[in-house]
C-alpha cells in the first residue's frame, strides 16, 4: 500500500486548447485545454484514478494539514494547460479588491513551462509605467499587446503572476500551473473572438481597469529549485534517477505531478502528466527517472 493518492483530473475544453495532453489519457472532449489535476471545489474537481470518487469526498482536515486552517477553503489548485491558440488578455485581481466586491477570494498563480512550439511565448506585465487612460484606449482600438512583455520560452522557465499583472498565455505553449483555488478572471482582450455559442465571449473592462498594475514589470527568477514560495504556496522542481523520498511533514499536504520520466510511487505506476496527492505527515518514495513538481502550502 502507498501513502501517495493517485488523481485523475477534470477536463476544460476552451475554445483555445488543443488535443497534447490526450495522447497521454487525459480526457475524451475533442479538445482538452485544460486538466484540473489537483481540484478540491463545489463545481468541478479531481477524482481518485483507482474508483472514480472525488477527492474531496475522502479529504479530512488532518490530511489537508493545519497549514491551510487560514482558508476558508481547499487552497490550491493545479492544472495542465495547452494552448493550442491565444488566450485571453486577462488580469486577477487580488483578496483584498475580490472579498470587497466578489465575495471571493483574489487569484495569485505561477507557470512552469513545460514545453513549446518554437517562437511560442507569454505576454506578461506592462515593457512600461503606463496610465489607465492609455490602457482603455489600446484595449479599444486593439493595439494593447504592443505595450505588453512578451517573453519567448523554453522548457523549465517559470513565471510568477501577482495579483494584478497583466497577463496571457500564447498559442504553442504547454504548461504546469499553480494557483489560489479561485476562478475569479477579469478578460480585458479576446481577439474578437467567439464563443461555442457563436457570441463574442465576455469582456470585464471596466472591473479589471480597476485592478491593474499599471507599473513596469519586474521579472524574477526562481532560486534553485524552488520555484515559487508565498502566502498561498511553495513550489520545487525535482529531478531524479532512482529513488526519491517525498514527505509530507511540514503542516501541508503535498500534491506532485510529474513533467518528465515514468516509474512507480511506491508500487503505484505512473507516467509523465500522472498528479498524486499525499497527505500531511506522510511519506512515500518514487522510484525511475524524470522531473516532479511539487507544491504545498
Amino acid at each position: 500500500m502507498s501513502n501517495a493518492i493517485k488523481l485523475k483530473p477534470a477536463i476544460k475544453d476552451y475554445i483555445w486548447g488543443g488535443t497534447y495532453f490526450k495522447q497521454f489519457g487525459k480526457g475524451n472532449t475533442d479538445i482538452v485545454a485544460e486538466c484540473w489535476e489537483l481540484s478540491v471545489r463545489d463545481d468541478f474537481n479531481c477524482v481518485l484514478a483507482d474508483n472514480g470518487k472525488p477527492l474531496k469526498e475522502i479529504l479530512t482536515k488532518d490530511m489537508i494539514g493545519p497549514n491551510s486552517d487560514r482558508f476558508p477553503y481547499f487552497p490550491l489548485l493545479i492544472k495542465l494547460i495547452d494552448a493550442k491558440d491565444n488566450l485571453s488578455v486577462q488580469v486577477h485581481p487580488s483578496d483584498d479588491y475580490a472579498l470587497k466586491n466578489e465575495h471571493s477570494f483574489g487569484k495569485s498563480e505561477m507557470w512552469h513551462i513545460i514545453n513549446a512550439d518554437k517562437g511560442a511565448g507569454l505576454y506578461v506585465g506592462f515593457k512600461k509605467d503606463i496610465c489607465q487612460r492609455e490602457v482603455n484606449h489600446r484595449l479599444k482600438d486593439g493595439t494593447i499587446l504592443e505595450v505588453l512583455n512578451f517573453m519567448e520560452v523554453k522548457p523549465g522557465d517559470t513565471y510568477l503572476i501577482n495579483p494584478g499583472t497583466i497577463h496571457a498565455i500564447g498559442k504553442g505553449v504547454r504548461l504546469i500551473e499553480i494557483q489560489q483555488n479561485s476562478d475569479l478572471t477579469y478578460r480585458l482582450y479576446d481577439y474578437n473572438r467567439v464563443g461555442k455559442d457563436g457570441q463574442p465571449r465576455p469582456l470585464h473592462i471596466e472591473k479589471a481597469l480597476k485592478v491593474i498594475d499599471y507599473k513596469k514589470y519586474q521579472l524574477s527568477k526562481p532560486s534553485g529549485d524552488i520555484l515559487a514560495d508565498n502566502q498561498y504556496f511553495k513550489v520545487s522542481r525535482k529531478e531524479f534517477d532512482g529513488e526519491l523520498e517525498i514527505k509530507a511533514d511540514q503542516g501541508s499536504f503535498v500534491s506532485f505531478t510529474f513533467i518528465d520520466g515514468s516509474g512507480l510511487v511506491d508500487n503505484i505506476s505512473y507516467q509523465v502528466y500522472d498528479t498524486f496527492f499525499l497527505p500531511n505527515g506522510k511519506s512515500c518514495v518514487v522510484k525511475g527517472k524524470g522531473i516532479v513538481i511539487l507544491s504545498r502550502v
